[in-house]
């Protein structure tokens, strides 16, 4: 069992309600793994690296995301710094995996100044740059698409999303014909 779509990309990029609607549009279940951690231990995972450190929250958020990768069947979405793993991003190989991409001004306007997001309290606009610099090299290595959803609808980056893994779904049926 594997996932059918993994959504990757930074915090405000829309992995969740990409991911919902994508699913629904499929006709298959959506798990995010930042739920999944909130579910595992009981915190919000602000909670947990206000406590307990950001390399907690890590180890943590690679244990949910290696269960959900080998036990999930639908719509994966991926904390925005999962990938930062080594062992996930090897887990993560042979995956079907959309980044979603956002720049600077879509994520600081998604994401406000949300403080359940630990990494970005403070200089919001400053931090999400810093990660954006530092994780963009990451998502794309490891994705298949790139769709960027800055000025789009969560529907029109689905449609993409179903055309750009439909059309790569057919070709590799063909390819085994």
């Amino acid at each position: 069992m594997r996932p059918a779509v993994v959504l990757i990309g930074a915090p405000g990029a829309g992995k969740t309600t990409v991911g919902i609607a994508l699913a629904r549009r499929l006709g298959l279940a959506f798990r995010d793994t930042d739920a999944d951690v909130v579910a595992s231990t009981g915190r919000e995972i602000a909670d947990i690296f206000v406590t307990d450190g950001e390399a907690a929250f890590r180890a943590i958020e690679e244990t949910a995301v290696a269960a959900a990768l080998a036990d999930h069947d639908g719509v994966l979405a991926l904390g925005g710094g999962a990938v930062l793993s080594a062992a996930t991003r090897d887990l993560l190989a042979g995956h079907t995996i959309v980044h979603l991409e956002v720049g600077l001004a879509g994520a600081a306007r998604r994401v406000g100044l949300n403080a359940s997001r630990p990494l970005l309290v403070g200089n919001v606009r400053g931090r999400l740059k810093g990660l954006l610099d530092e994780r963009r090299p990451i998502y794309t290595a490891l994705a298949g698409w790139s769709v960027g959803t800055d000025d789009r609808t969560p529907d029109e980056v689905v449609d993409l999303v179903l055309r750009l893994v439909g059309d790569a779904h057919d070709q590799s049926i063909q390819e085994t014909r």
